[in-house]
């Protein structure tokens, strides 16, 4: 491959990250209840009970939990609204 075409194949590359979805990650802590989490995702984002609980599951035994991915933009207000609810969050960029 000439050094135009690897030039233009890692462009592509790099381009292409612009378009790989965002993640919101919640993290677990050591202030809130269980049974809260859960509520904050039912009420937030909409989950039925079994998602929810699902999820603060694995906040509760992973450490985190991915609870949403898209545009960098919402992700960012869904992190928002976490920390407004009292949770730990952050937005991460998920992987190629």
């Amino acid at each position: 491959m000439t050094e135009a075409g690897t030039r233009l194949e890692k462009d592509v590359r790099e381009e292409s990250r612009f378009d790989t979805p965002w993640r919101t990650v919640v993290w677990n802590d050591p202030v809130n209840l269980m049974s809260y989490v859960s509520y904050v995702f039912r009420t937030y984002f909409g989950f039925d009970e079994a998602k929810a609980t699902r999820l603060m599951l694995h906040v509760h035994n992973d450490g985190k939990a991915i609870v949403a991915e898209g545009a960098r933009e919402l992700m960012e207000r869904h992190v928002q609204a976490m920390h407004e609810y009292g949770l730990w969050a952050t937005v991460d960029k998920a992987p190629l």
